[in-house]
């Protein structure tokens, strides 16, 4: 079995249908002579690849499709997993709230769970551009077999809430999310080899260094980092602790402290932020240069103060000394 190429888990995964199986088929398998005959390899933990905001925003500006773009700045900014991405309809969206709102069905979700996740507006505005630009008006050209003459048209998908918002084409049946990963895969392993980060791993030549879960580790590690640990475990939808609990109005708060370090190429809003950070750094400033110059003003008034009581006490005692 080593010389077949497969990975450990997967093989123990097999292992495990097998005996399953078995059991079904009421053929007993005794736990301690399959241990005692069956050596089943140990499943080496590989260090993963760490991928910084500048790797983004490096493979953001290498990507010719906005659906892919768009695809891949939802998920640096959300963290979610890749078919859960996939999987959001275009009613699952709010553009209107504040911050905008998606909402993650949990029959694509990992824990089963329904949830909402905050989006930036970096990744509002990305969206709202993927649906204008698939529904858009084109220019069709197609044949008419019965006059043998080629028809021009102008035509406008219709546009309806329920369509996938990353399906290239909808039909009668609802287009399969794990479909829609298998394409966009293949189109982020290019965008990968054309910015010159498509090495693989060691261990796995088949398994890139940077995948799509790349961009959830990214945004738990950022989150984390400025000091929202329980947050970060909701927003990326893992249970977390069963202590921590808040307001959505309080969340949405904390969101938007960490916004900034969740954007990657609106630069009119982080030199809008940062134009704000630097009013306010100036503001604590002049305020910290008026409280030094009254601690000043008040230090020499004490001093003064000081200075009349040694005189007085001085004149004091010189009265003292001629009355006696």
């Amino acid at each position: 079995m080593r010389n077949c190429n497969i990975a450990t888990l997967t093989l123990k995964q097999r292992i495990v249908t097998v005996k399953n199986f078995f059991e079904y088929c009421d053929i007993d398998i005794s736990p301690r002579r399959f241990k005692l005959k069956v050596k089943l390899p140990k499943v080496v933990r590989k260090k993963k690849e760490a991928l910084s905001k500048e790797d983004i925003v490096e493979i953001l500006n290498i990507c010719d499709n906005i659906r892919l773009r768009t695809y891949l700045i939802l998920l640096a900014a959300t963290g979610m997993r890749a078919v859960e991405a996939l999987s959001i309809r275009i009613k699952d969206i709010d553009f209107d709230s504040n911050p905008a709102k998606l909402f993650v069905r949990g029959e694509y979700t990992k824990t089963k769970v329904d949830r909402i996740i905050f989006l930036t507006e970096e990744v509002n505005q990305q969206l709202k551009s993927l649906l204008d630009y698939k529904h858009r008006t084109r220019r069709v050209c197609h044949q008419d077999k019965q006059e043998g003459k080629t028809i021009t048209e102008y035509r406008r998908p219709d546009k309806k809430d329920t369509d996938l918002v990353f399906a290239v084409y909808q039909n009668r049946n609802t287009p399969n999310p794990d479909c829609l990963y298998d394409d966009l895969s293949k189109s982020f392993a290019k965008t990968l080899d054309r910015s010159g980060k498509g090495d693989r791993e060691d261990s796995n030549p088949r398994r890139r260094q940077i995948s799509l879960h790349s961009f959830r580790r990214f945004v738990k590690t950022t989150i984390s980092d400025l000091g929202y640990a329980d947050f970060s475990e909701w927003f990326i939808g893992h249970s977390g602790s069963t202590y921590w609990t808040k307001k959505d109005s309080e969340k949405a708060e904390i969101f938007l402290k960490i916004e900034p370090y969740l954007t990657f190429l609106n630069v009119h809003q982080l030199e809008r932020q940062g134009a704000d950070i630097q009013t306010k750094v100036e503001e604590l400033e002049q305020l910290n240069q008026s409280m030094r110059d009254r601690d000043k003003m008040k230090d020499d008034a004490i001093a003064h103060l000081s200075d009349q009581l040694i005189e007085l006490t001085t004149r004091l005692d010189s009265i003292e000394r001629r009355q006696q």
